[in-house]
């Protein structure tokens, strides 16, 4: 069966494009979730007005997020915690602490985009990475002090 594709998904094809897949996989699994829609003249013209506007919301959202990349450039946040033995900290600093410190600071930055691998235990500078768009990521400081 023949779709237009709605959204990406994965091992299948990107947004607005038309795909061959099963029968079974479209009517049980793409269909019902409005993941794709049948390929029709008429389907066609709509998934390109939709794919257009995700284009221009796209764009629009990438731009933002290279402004607030700009912004972000220079911040250091900096986190008093106490210590024990080999500068290792009780506790971590995790992503929502930095999303936390970065809204106090006025930056509008979800946890999701702080980009840790797991939370900072030492004390030190650390550089942290911060993915605000698919095709925008900025660095920023962070420095654990012991208190």
């Amino acid at each position: 069966m023949e779709v237009i594709l709605r959204e990406d998904v994965d091992k299948v094809g990107a947004r607005g494009t038309l795909v061959k897949v099963a029968d079974g996989y479209a009517r049980n699994f793409l269909l019902p979730k409005r993941l794709a829609v049948p390929a029709t003249d008429a389907n066609k013209k709509i998934v390109e007005q939709e794919r257009e506007a995700y284009l221009r919301r796209e764009a629009k959202d990438k731009g933002e997020s290279e402004d607030l990349a700009k912004l972000l450039t220079g911040v250091t946040l900096t986190f008093r915690h106490k210590v024990g033995e080999n500068n290792h900290l009780f506790g971590s600093v995790t992503a929502k602490d930095i999303a936390d410190a970065l809204e106090a600071q006025k930056f509008q930055v979800e946890r999701r985009k702080v980009q840790l691998e797991e939370p900072i235990r030492t004390v030190g500078e650390h550089d942290v990475a911060v993915r605000l768009h698919r095709d925008v990521t900025t660095h920023i400081k962070v420095v654990v002090e012991p208190e």
